[in-house]
C-alpha cells in the first residue's frame, strides 16, 4: 500500500498503539491526522457543553505532545479544525490513500461519527478500525458482548479465568509521512472555550500527552512506591498519591490499559505482588466491563430507564439541579466535592458517589443531567464509564444498588477531622469536625461563636436530609 491514513481519536500515544503500527507496517508512508471537531464542544441535550475548559486544555497538551512523539521519528501529525468526515474524505483524496486506520470505540455518537467518515470517504479508501481502549481485546473475550452477563463479577470471574490479554504492539521506529501544511493546534480562545481557572488545593496537575502520563506513572508506581498500599488509600480525598489518578491519560488514550497492566506485572516482579497491586487491575476490568457494556446496549445507556428499563419518575427541578452543580446545597461534603470538581475538573471515586447519590437518592433529579454535567467538567471524562456509573448510582445500570449513600455518614467516616470539607469550603474553618459536616445543627448563639452564619456565611441546607433519609429507609 502506498500511503494510509491513520485517523487518531481517544488513542493519543505511539506506545501500543495497534492502529498506527498497522498502518505503519501496511503503507509506504502515513498521514497522521487528528481533526478538532466542533460537534465535540457543543452543548447537549441536558445543558452543559460536551468538553469543558479543563478537558480541553488537556486534549490541546496531548495533541500536542502526539506530534512531538511522530515528529521523534520522522513524521508529522497533521492538525485540522472542522467537520470530521469532510476532512479526513479530503485528506484521503488529496493523498490518494488507499484505507483510513483508526480506533474503534463502542457509544452511539463515536459509532455515528465512523459510519459518517465511511460514508464520506471516496468508494476506493477503506476504513480499517482496530480495537485499543481496553485491557482485554473483544475478539478475546471468552464470551462476546452482545451475550455477555450484566452482572460484573461473573463476567470479571470468566474474564480473569478464560481470556487472555494481549501482548504489546511494537512501537514504530520512523513513521515516513508527506509533505503537507502540519496545521496548528488551536488555542482554547480558538476552540471558542475558557481558560481553565487554577488551584493550588488541586490534587494534582494533570497535564496531557503521553509523556506525562508515563511520569505519573513513574512517579505513582516506581518512585513513590504507592502501588503497594493502592487498595488501602483509594479512598482517599485529599493529595496526589490516595489513588493512581491515571484515569484522565487512560481517557484520552495517552496510556494503553495494556501497558500499566504490563507496568503492574513488572512492578509485582520486581517489588510485590499483593490485594493492593491486584486492585488497580481489577479497576481496570471494571473500565472494559463499562467499554463491553457499551457495546451491547448501546443507546439504552442514556435513555431515564437505562438497561434496565427501571419505572421511576425523575425530576426535573432546574434550580434544584443547578445549586447542586454550584456546590451550594448547604450539604457540606457534596458542596466541598462539586467545587473541587469545577476549580480543578477532577473528583475522588468517593466522591463521585456521593455527589450522584446526592442528586439522585436524596433530590430525585434527573440522573442523565448529573452525568452530562460530569461530561462538561471533568478531566477524565469516558463515555461509557462517567455513564456506566452514573445509570449504576442512579439504580438504572449494571450492578445498580437497591440503596443509597448516606452522604452524611460517608463524610464522617472519610473525612472524619472534616479536613476536605474545610479545603474547600474555608467558610468552615474552625468548626468542631461535627459541624462542619452538620453545620444546621449549629445553634444560633453557636453560629455566632464559631462565626458563620447559615444563610449567611454558607448555606441553609436545600432540604432536610437526616428526615429525607429516613423516608428513603422506610420505603
Amino acid at each position: 500500500m502506498a500511503t494510509a491514513v491513520v485517523w487518531f481519536r481517544d488513542d493519543l500515544r505511539v506506545t501500543d498503539n495497534p492502529t498506527l503500527t498497522a498502518a505503519v507496517d501496511a503503507a509506504d508512508a502515513v498521514v497522521p491526522v487528528y481533526v478538532f471537531d466542533p460537534r465535540d464542544r457543543r452543548e447537549t441535550r441536558y445543558g452543559p457543553e460536551k468538553c469543558g475548559p479543563h478537558r480541553t486544555q488537556f486534549r490541546r497538551e496531548s495533541v500536542r505532545d502526539l506530534r512531538e512523539s511522530i515528529r521523534d521519528r520522522g513524521g508529522e501529525l497533521f492538525v485540522r479544525r472542522g467537520r470530521t468526515e469532510a476532512i479526513l474524505a479530503d485528506v484521503a483524496a488529496r493523498t490518494d490513500a488507499e484505507a483510513v486506520y483508526a480506533q474503534t470505540k463502542p457509544a452511539t455518537e463515536e459509532q455515528q461519527r465512523a459510519r459518517r467518515v465511511r460514508e464520506a470517504l471516496p468508494e476506493n479508501v477503506a476504513l480499517e478500525q482496530r480495537w485499543t481502549h481496553t485491557l482485554y481485546h473483544v475478539a478475546d473475550l471468552p464470551t462476546p458482548p452482545e451475550r455477555m452477563q450484566d452482572t460484573f463479577t461473573p463476567w470479571r470471574q470468566d474474564v480473569e479465568r478464560d481470556g487472555t490479554i494481549r501482548e504489546l504492539v511494537s512501537v514504530p521506529e520512523t513513521i515516513r509521512t508527506p509533505d503537507l501544511d502540519p496545521g496548528s493546534v488551536p488555542t482554547q480562545s480558538e476552540l471558542g472555550v475558557a481558560a481553565p481557572p487554577t488551584d493550588d488545593r488541586a490534587v494534582l496537575h494533570f497535564e496531557g500527552g503521553e509523556s506525562a502520563g508515563k511520569r505519573r506513572v513513574e512517579d505513582y508506581v516506581w518512585d513513590g512506591d504507592h502501588l503497594r498500599e493502592y487498595k488501602q488509600t483509594r479512598n482517599g480525598l485529599l493529595g496526589a498519591d490516595y489513588s493512581s489518578k491515571f484515569s484522565p491519560w487512560l481517557a484520552a488514550g495517552c496510556l494503553s490499559p495494556r501497558w500499566i497492566h504490563a507496568e503492574v506485572q513488572r512492578y509485582e516482579a520486581e517489588r510485590v505482588a499483593n490485594e493492593d497491586t491486584y486492585w488497580l487491575v481489577f479497576e481496570l476490568l471494571w473500565r472494559d466491563f463499562c467499554q463491553f457494556q457499551f457495546r451491547k446496549h448501546g443507546g439504552a445507556f442514556f435513555t431515564p430507564t437505562g438497561i434496565r428499563n427501571v419505572d421511576r419518575q425523575w425530576d426535573r427541578d432546574r434550580e434544584a439541579f443547578q445549586r447542586w452543580a454550584d456546590g451550594e446545597t448547604g450539604v457540606p461534603f457534596v458542596d466541598a466535592n462539586v467545587r473541587e470538581l469545577n476549580r480543578t475538573g477532577y473528583m475522588s471515586n468517593r466522591g463521585r458517589q456521593n455527589v450522584a447519590s446526592f442528586l439522585t437518592d436524596a433530590l430525585g433529579v434527573d440522573w442523565r443531567w448529573g452525568a452530562a454535567y460530569f461530561e462538561a467538567r471533568l478531566v477524565d471524562y469516558d463515555v461509557a464509564s462517567n455513564w456506566g456509573n452514573w445509570a449504576y448510582q442512579a439504580g438504572v445500570g449494571n450492578d445498580s444498588r437497591d440503596g443509597f449513600f448516606d452522604v452524611l455518614s460517608q463524610a464522617e467516616y472519610y473525612d472524619a477531622d472534616a479536613e476536605y470539607v474545610t479545603t474547600w469550603l474555608p467558610e468552615l474553618t474552625g468548626l468542631p469536625a461535627a459541624y462542619a459536616h452538620r453545620p444546621w445543627r449549629m445553634t444560633a448563639d453557636e453560629q455566632a461563636e464559631y462565626g458563620v452564619e447559615l444563610g449567611v456565611d454558607y448555606p441553609q441546607p436545600m432540604l432536610d436530609l437526616e428526615a429525607r433519609y429516613s423516608e428513603l429507609r422506610d420505603a
